[in-house]
């Protein structure tokens, strides 16, 4: 077992001995590329030239007088190439495929956003590109799913388990250990077995490391709250690690689903039915049975619906250094109504967990305090579910029209 990796008990690679050689060389070439100033710079100068960075920080005018209390910023992730942060990771882990030459890379996909990001990422570097997807997640993800297959990646519907996230990431490491000396596992979020939690956080810093910068030259001063959405825990590792020694909260968002006392959710660090465990190669809180079986998970948002979270998050919820809440579905469909209607942004669904929490706590802070929301993705790939979530009656004739079109 690779023995880096732990935080305060969580974490680690519990590995199958088959896989022990292949993790020994990612961790290689992940510590070889960090502690060379040159990597990084060649990170930040594809990341500039092909998507988008550095992202904008929006001030959210409409939205700061709506609530009459703190001013309100928003990270604009949804504008890196294909819509989310998933192409900061992505691209990162692209240039260390090359480093290993290795010509295939796998990956899981729940949104979506991830897949995509990943067959953008092989088309540019010219690999050989599998995602799995779980087939709930296909049906939900129909235009993602399109562009993954016209970007030259094949998509594999998972239909074992809950044919959801976390069987899309058992069968990806199914893939990997038949096919270790060509094929890169681009896991997707601070998950997993050690280096992926920290080597996805590296990546992703790119966008706290922003925020900070920017909200300094823009306001002259520090926020008092930041926002960021929590499935994984990728762009939340993302941003707060801008502002981790800093005097400013940070405050995680989970799918509440249908209600915490539901069952129906996908909240690891504020519910009572999620317990620290081992799975998929790591140790960190699940939302797991007495005798250790995953329990299934529902949100409105694909991305956030995972039975585990990130070890580093699980830490930090440890140690009182990031407060986690929970925003219910219903929330998020309202919240992102009324983001779209003030601002004209249309975050992902995802991301609108992040809003809810930002617009309850934003009325009762003081006018000279800062909020910053992560807003990781873009709403365009959520257009059938929102569509019925808001129950448009112009989108369920267009529905109709089309399926009576191609049934004749």
């Amino acid at each position: 077992m690779i023995n880096r990796g732990y935080y305060a008990g969580f974490g680690g690679a519990y590995l199958p001995e088959i896989l022990v050689a292949t993790f020994d060389e990612l961790v290689e070439t992940f510590y070889q590329a960090k502690n060379d100033p040159v990597f990084w710079q060649q990170y930040v100068e594809v990341m500039s030239t092909y998507s988008c960075r550095p992202t904008p920080l929006t001030f959210a005018e409409n939205l700061t007088q709506h609530f009459g209390g703190a001013r309100i910023y928003v990270k604009r992730e949804d504008l890196n190439h294909t819509g989310a942060h998933k192409a900061n990771n992505v691209m990162g882990q692209g240039l260390l495929v090359k480093r290993m030459g290795k010509t295939r890379v796998i990956a899981e996909t729940g949104a979506g956003q991830h897949g995509v990001a990943t067959a953008t990422m092989a088309a540019k570097f010219g690999f050989d590109c599998t995602i799995y997807m779980g087939e709930v997640d296909v049906e939900r993800q129909r235009p993602n799913v399109f562009w993954m297959e016209r970007l030259g990646a094949e998509v594999v519907p998972v239909r074992e388990g809950t044919r959801i996230l976390k069987d899309a990431i058992n069968e990806a490491f199914r893939d990997w250990v038949s096919n270790m000396d060509s094929t890169h596992y681009v896991l997707g979020t601070a998950c997993g077995p050690h280096p992926f939690p920290e080597m996805v956080s590296y990546f992703q810093s790119i966008i706290g490391k922003e925020a900070r910068s920017q909200i300094l030259e823009r306001a002259g001063k520090l926020p008092a709250r930041v926002y960021a959405c929590v499935g994984g825990g990728s762009n939340a590792m993302g941003m707060f690690s801008g502002f981790m020694n800093d005097p400013v909260e940070l405050v995680g968002v989970e799918a509440g689903g249908k209600g915490l006392d539901s069952g129906q959710h996908a909240s690891r660090l504020c519910s009572k039915d999620a317990s620290v465990g081992v799975a998929q190669g790591y140790k960190t809180y699940f939302l797991q049975d007495s005798d250790g079986q995953m329990r299934e998970t529902h949100s409105v948002a694909a991305g956030l619906d995972y039975v585990g979270v990130s070890p580093i998050l699980s830490h930090l919820k440890e140690n009182g250094r990031v407060r986690f809440e929970a925003a219910t579905d219903r929330e998020v469909v309202d919240a992102l109504a009324l983001t779209i209607r003030k601002e004209g942004l249309i975050p992902a669904l995802e991301s609108a967990h992040a809003f809810v929490q930002a617009f309850k706590e934003a009325p009762y802070l003081s006018r000279d305090d800062i909020l910053i929301i992560n807003q990781s993705g873009r709403g365009d790939k959520d257009i059938f579910t929102v569509a019925d979530a808001f129950a448009d009656p112009k989108w369920q004739e267009f529905i109709k029209q089309k399926a009576e079109k191609y049934r004749a």
